[in-house]
């Protein structure tokens, strides 16, 4: 029995010292090899403190930004990226920080940029990270290699704009119950102050019902509704450190090394980790149920349905029948996900957009007397119609400045699998990059020294020009992996934007507080609260 009782000691004793070097080895030895290997290519950055890196100063740099607004004029970098453009002041354009113990690499170059863009199987997605971040939306956006690939050409048809054309009435609809509501608001006196913002969300999130389940659009709004509040939670999990080795049989044991990262793990009961997968259950089975209503619908012969929704279906179908297997097409599962991912990136992307759009047009009242002249020009009083709304050049101008200004998310992020070459510089595995999209874009060596001000004519002759070639402006992402919802966001917005103006005027109403700050995408923290008038 002794021996029994020393071979079980022995064995616990390995197992902790294993779990101690593993410990050791992430906590502090390897990242003190890769802080060592990024310096001798020359990278400057911050020096790597135990397990948090520079998190606890992130937080606090960006809630200290978050504390007071800003002036309108004065740029939103320091607001919106207010450790990054720190970092920038302190170790120029190319340098790295630390997430944890992970370091990230900042790369705010056009042409490194454009070759990490292009070679998208060599600089994938980040995976890992915080896990709960997929209670929000996965899909699309996460895949790489054969999946990828898959789902992309099964979705493609969905974002065609022949398909797009006729979702144009339901943009129609969800625009005119939004400004039926602004009309009545406004009624009695001629102009009232209001914010926009909340209304901007609820006609995106229509609009994004509508299009994507059709006839199931009410159900939709229920879904929107959980996916904002997972957003607000997603935020505040990926500013607290997710511990690698929750899932191990002995993960527990990290937690209580470090009892100040317990909430960060996935599989800890907070009440937060609770909250976040009841929201992920309830949003699941709401799109499963949607879905199964359309199978039973196309298994009685009623046929497909227009919405994403049913282009997706009716794609998948096509592609498992003239393969003759289901692997070839997606799961139930899978249609789910990407049902989530339209949902979010297609509410969250427009109605940043139109926000700021008004924003700014508010603050620049001649764009805004111009950007009407032109509407009122091109449909003469009529509905928005699909080819014309094609010929709103000066409104194209004005959303394509809008977005190199406040784009809707300020950075990508890749990673590295392998030792990799990068520009002039060589990187060792496991290091993360972040394409630093805002900073870019209002980079003065790229855009000149006007490049914080909002001058929609720079775009006059189109993307290409503005930027002289360069992969300097990039919203939608760029190369293969560009968005594919980046026609359907443009279509919604001058839509939404041309009907707004061809029946109000509107400015800054005094109690306007300016400050962009990010949940998810780029979004005003205290509203944006203008003056309508009717016209």
């Amino acid at each position: 029995m002794e021996v029994v009782f020393k071979s079980v000691a022995v064995a616990c004793a390995v197992v902790l010292v294993i779990l101690a070097c593993r410990l050791l080895n992430w906590a502090w030895l390897r990242p003190r090899r890769l802080e060592k290997f990024l310096r001798k290519q020359g990278l400057k950055g911050s020096s790597y403190r135990l397990v948090f890196g520079d998190i606890k100063d992130m937080v606090k740099t960006i809630k200290e930004a978050k504390s007071n607004p800003i002036s309108l004029s004065d740029g939103n970098l320091s607001r919106a990226v207010p450790f990054v453009h720190q970092s920038i002041k302190k170790y120029g354009k190319n340098f790295f920080i630390w997430t944890g113990p992970r370091p990230v690499v900042h790369i705010i170059d056009p042409d490194t940029i454009r070759e990490i863009m292009t070679k998208y199987l060599h600089f994938q997605k980040p995976r890992g990270g915080n896990p709960l971040a997929k209670l929000l939306a996965t899909g699309l956006i996460d895949y790489e290699g054969d999946k990828w690939t898959k789902h992309r050409k099964i979705i493609n048809p969905a974002f065609h704009l022949e398909k797009l054309k006729g979702m144009l009435p339901a943009f129609n609809l969800s625009c005119s119950e939004m400004i039926g509501k602004w009309e009545g608001l406004v009624l009695e006196k001629g102009s009232c102050e209001l914010d926009v913002w909340p209304y901007l969300q609820t006609l995106t999130s229509d609009a994004i019902s509508r299009t994507a389940f059709g006839s199931s659009y009410e159900e939709g709004r229920r879904i929107f509704e959980l996916q904002t509040e997972q957003a607000e939670h997603v935020i505040q999990a990926g500013q607290s450190l997710y511990i690698p080795g929750s899932r191990w049989k002995f993960g527990w044991l990290i937690a209580v090394l470090c009892p100040d990262l317990m909430h960060s793990t996935e599989f800890l009961p907070t009440k937060r980790n609770k909250r976040m997968k009841e929201i992920s259950k309830e949003v699941q089975a709401s799109v499963r149920s949607i879905i199964d209503k359309r199978l039973k619908s196309t298994e009685a012969g009623e046929g497909s349905s227009d919405d994403l929704l049913g282009i997706l279906m009716e794609s998948n179908l096509k592609e498992i029948r003239e393969h003759g297997n289901n692997n070839s097409g997606m799961s139930i599962k899978e249609v789910v996900e990407e049902c989530k991912l339209f949902y979010f990136a297609g509410q969250e992307t427009t109605s940043s957009l139109l926000v700021w759009t008004m924003v700014l047009l508010s603050k620049y009242p001649n764009w805004q007397v111009r950007a009407r002249e032109e509407v009122c020009h091109v449909f003469c009083g009529n509905k928005p119609e699909f080819d014309r709304l094609n010929h709103l050049k000066i409104v194209n101008m004005i959303f394509c400045e809008v977005l190199r200004l406040y784009p809707p998310a300020v950075a990508l992020g890749r990673t590295i699998h392998e030792e990799t070459k990068v520009g002039e510089m060589c990187l060792p595995a496991g290091v993360l990059l972040s394409l630093s999209l805002m900073v870019l874009q209002q980079d003065t060596e790229l855009w000149g020294e006007d490049a914080k001000e909002f001058k929609p004519e720079r775009f006059l002759g189109g993307v290409s020009k503005a930027t002289k070639g360069q992969v300097a402006y990039f919203p939608f992402g760029w190369g293969p992996r560009i968005c594919i919802g980046q026609n359907f966001a443009m279509l919604e917005a001058k839509m939404a934007l041309a009907m707004i103006l061809q029946r109000f005027s509107f400015t800054l109403s005094p109690s306007y507080a300016h400050a962009p700050h990010t949940v998810i995408t780029l979004q005003p923290q205290y509203g944006a609260h203008l003056m309508l008038q009717k016209l």
